[in-house]
């Protein structure tokens, strides 16, 4: 912890699956009998644009249930009182990292609460229904929808978070399964640049064996404790009498 001043943080379905909200494939992959890949690809949306309205529409909405956990709360006051580089990349297209409140902060999947044009990548704040059909204020054309990033598409700020990785001392990977790529190779990437790896998982990842140390059980437990740790080391390090 001594040498560590920058961290990239990546997160996961696992760390907002604790404030109640379902993985994003949830049990047994299928919503209403539809497999997650058919409402989340471009050819779904081209093909029945109410089916992937309405699935987003209904996640959406169950934000208004939930609330940040303590994982969340516990990454909002690192980033408050971190005085090094830091950077919390995020999977997950809740808003529970920005009402907690993380402001060093990227959705490489999307968000929920945006809509996107097509037709001219305009990415606009949205609120509650989103339904098909509704015309870009921005240019005039294509119809909005969900800025989500669907499977076969470029996550978000890929040069930026690759960057950021490029420079970072430690890398840590929360509540994600390593099973997803790109994101499931950023810890290799991490590790090729001299970086010490950290993941606090619920359970083994898919990429478990690439990080230098695990440490398994509840984001809400691990996260706090391990920011504790982090910032109180900090401190010594920066007191007169550490100097």
């Amino acid at each position: 912890m001594n040498e560590t001043k920058s961290i990239l943080i990546l997160t996961g379905a696992g760390i907002s699956a604790e404030s109640g909200l379902a993985t994003f494939r949830g049990p047994g992959g299928l919503w209403e009998g539809y497999r997650v890949e058919d409402v989340c690809t471009p050819e779904a949306l081209a093909a029945d644009p109410a089916l992937v309205h309405r699935f987003y529409d209904l996640r959406r909405a169950a934000l208004e249930n939930v609330a940040p956990n303590a994982a969340h709360a516990a990454l909002a006051r690192l980033d408050a009182h971190w005085s090094g580089d830091l950077l919390i990349v995020t999977q997950n297209v809740d808003d529970l990292h920005e009402r907690a409140g993380a402001r060093r902060l990227l959705h490489m999947h999307g968000e929920l609460n945006s809509a996107l044009c097509p037709a001219c990548g305009e990415r606009r704040p949205w609120r509650g229904a989103l339904p098909p059909g509704l015309r870009c204020t921005a240019c005039g054309a294509g119809d909005l929808r969900p800025d989500i990033v669907f499977f076969g598409e470029m996550p978000y700020a890929m040069d930026q978070i690759e960057a950021a990785i490029a420079t970072c001392d430690m890398f840590v990977s929360i509540g994600t399964s390593g099973a997803v790529y790109p994101a499931a190779g950023f810890v290799q990437l991490a590790r090729h640049h001299g970086a010490r790896t950290l993941e606090l998982n619920l359970e083994p990842s898919a990429g478990s064996g690439w990080f230098d140390e695990s440490r398994l059980g509840a984001a809400s437990t691990l996260v706090p404790a391990w920011i504790d740790a982090l910032l109180a080391d900090q401190s010594t390090q920066s007191s007169p009498m550490s100097r």
